[in-house]
């Protein structure tokens, strides 16, 4: 039998390593960015052009490469980082495996410009798929230059899934501001297709977080301070009005370096308790300073996951130091153990709304038949006064505009529509609409159902430009983080289809002179703000610009729960649920009504 095993090429060995090395454009950036922190770069410029897929190019002014080191550094395994196996256990660099440069000069057209301080001249290297096109000497500045083009030139499979260009500069976002808040002492540069997006100049951490999050944190920052045997814990926590519904927030460096951890999370949650709902999460940007032979960061190729000698430990003084600050600067709140938090019922017990139904008191028939005393009228009454408000209130003149006329309905739906003769809704707890219909009666959730409406709204806004806008008297001025404004400059075309006049003031700084009929009514300020959180949140589903517009619009401007509409309003949205080619479902992906059946009802008698 002939011999079948036999070595891979190199070209081919680095294309492997690189599938484990570099995933997407992102993983370039972490990568050079690294590599420039532990040159000891005080100055770091990092260009972008088509989300990475043209080009990533890193500019600093470390100490530099002689043209020997910067032709072995494309070499696999090749670093300057250890020595041996030993060192593996006291990394204090970012990189030591030797194989970013290579996997990356293996699936791209690279060009790198280096030079020490001492050497009189550059050294320049091309590089193509890991083959040496050319090496010579040039002009250039101490330090290093490194440009990436064309990614994935030679990979076309992997070039075919990365995702669209907001999706893939949302990933390289998120690693550049991993390496600036773990560098707060280096100058940091962003450019994206010629517009600077980042300018961060040296500084200490609470200004590089408002630097990267905007001047809105700096009130809301809480310090973090502790020093004990094992480790030393400092950064800052974002009081509980910072938390939001979307996680990303989150920063956990330990000797400088990013890591995820699901444990020192939860003790960041546990430590907040009751101050934030479960569904927020709260900010925060930790340093954790610990001894390097107590951790193994070596056990995954993006080097974000970190083993503990001492996991609980680090836990319990995480938690117990942020419970701390927050006690310490008062952001605990103070309760008021006079306010009653129950009341009794009609029969004098304890009320026991809320429990489970069989945990509930069950009442014998010969109690109901007790005439009532004036006691059990009042605790009624009170009962009753905790429910939300029912009295009338003007129909929103705005929502109603909108509704379709019954006949309008699509027909696949008639038979959910309410009948000629029993045109009735009601409203329950200020968030359902329960209406009759011939086979039973339907369930309305008002927020998702009013989603719904106006997703398909405004995409046929969008589809069909027939755009309705209704001029403001004074211009409205409104600010984004940098990386936001990326994504209003991206959803400019659309939201301006929709009717919205807005126009990019400079910087990151939009004005609006104009909004959609529809929205007259609303903060168009919140609604919009509310729109970029959703639109960010949206961009890994890959639904296309135009879909994820009108989704992040509708939820953000839609009716929520909680508010108490008129019989006109109901019906409206009954109508025009109806009306919609999707009614069942919200563009969430839940559900907008529920249909109970008479039979059903009535096997609950």
């Amino acid at each position: 039998m002939a011999d079948i095993i036999q070595l891979l090429p190199e070209s081919v060995a680095n294309q492997i390593a690189a599938g484990e090395v570099i995933q997407r454009p992102a993983s370039v950036v972490k990568e050079l960015m690294e590599n420039s922190i532990d040159a000891g770069s005080e100055y770091i410029q990092v260009v972008i052009r088509d989300s990475g897929k043209s080009l990533i190019q890193i500019i600093d002014d470390g100490k530099g490469m002689s043209d020997v080191d910067a032709r072995m550094s494309f070499e696999r395994h090749a670093t300057s980082k250890i020595r041996d196996a030993d060192e593996l256990f006291s990394i204090k660099t970012m990189g030591f495996r030797g194989e970013a440069l290579a996997s990356i000069a293996s699936i791209a057209h690279v060009e790198m410009i280096t030079k020490t301080v001492e050497a009189d001249m550059a050294s320049k290297i091309v590089i193509h798929g890991s083959t040496l096109k050319k090496q010579e000497y040039t002009q250039g500045n101490s330090g290093t230059s490194i440009a990436v083009k064309n990614l994935f030139y030679n990979v076309p499979a992997r070039r075919k899934f990365l995702k669209s260009d907001g999706v893939e500069f949302k990933h390289i976002l998120e690693e550049f501001k991993r390496i600036a808040l773990s560098n707060p002492e280096v100058q940091f540069i962003l450019l994206h297709n010629d517009n600077e997006l980042y300018h961060l100049p040296k500084g200490n951490l609470r200004k590089r977080i408002v630097g990267i999050f905007g001047k809105n944190h700096n009130e809301k920052l809480v310090p973090l301070e502790e020093s004990t045997d094992i480790l030393t814990i400092d950064g800052f926590i974002g009081k509980p009005e910072a938390a939001k519904r979307q996680k990303g927030d989150q920063y956990f460096f330990v000797n400088g370096r990013f890591i995820k951890s699901n444990y020192l999370n939860h003790a960041i949650k546990t430590a907040f308790g009751e101050l934030i709902s479960k569904e927020h999460y709260a900010f925060y940007v930790i340093h954790l300073t610990i001894d390097p032979s107590t951790i193994d960061i070596n056990i995954h190729p993006t080097k974000t996951e970190i083993k503990f000698e001492e996991e609980r430990l680090i836990y319990q003084y995480l938690k117990v130091t942020t419970q701390h600050a927050l006690g310490k600067y008062s952001v605990v709140p103070t309760l008021d153990f006079q306010q009653s938090t129950h009341f009794s019922n009609s029969f004098g017990q304890p009320s026991n709304i809320g429990q489970n139904q069989n945990d509930r008191q069950v009442y014998s028939s010969a109690s109901i038949g007790n005439k009532p005393s004036k006691k059990d009228i009042d605790d009624w009454n009170q009962f009753y006064q905790d429910l939300p408000s029912t009295s009338p209130v003007e129909p929103d003149q705005q929502m109603i505009r909108l509704s379709s006329k019954m006949d309008q309905a699509n027909p696949e739906h008639s038979h959910l529509i309410p009948d000629e003769h029993q045109k009735e809704a009601y409203q329950i707890h200020n968030s359902y609409i329960i209406s009759p219909i011939k086979s039973g009666y339907i369930v309305v959730n008002q927020q998702f159902a009013h989603e719904r409406i106006l997703f398909e709204y405004y995409l046929k806004l969008i589809v069909d430009s027939e755009k309705s806008t209704q001029q403001q008297l004074f211009p409205i001025q409104i600010s984004f983080e940098p990386d936001q404004s990326a994504c209003v400059l991206e959803m400019l075309p659309i939201i301006q289809a929709i009717g919205l006049d807005i126009s990019h003031f400079g910087d990151h700084t939009f004005v609006i002179h104009g909004v959609p009929a529809i929205m007259t009514n609303v903060n168009i300020e919140e609604v919009l703000i509310h729109a970029v959180h959703q639109y960010e949140s949206n961009l890994e589903l890959n639904v296309g610009i135009e879909e994820n517009v009108a989704r992040s619009f509708a939820r953000s401007s839609c009716i929520k729960k909680g508010k108490h509409l008129s019989h006109e309003e109901m019906l409206s949205i009954i109508s025009d649920l109806f009306a919609c080619e999707v009614p069942f479902i919200s563009p969430s992906g839940r559900k907008c009504f529920i249909e109970v059946e008479l039979n059903e009802l009535e096997k609950q008698f």
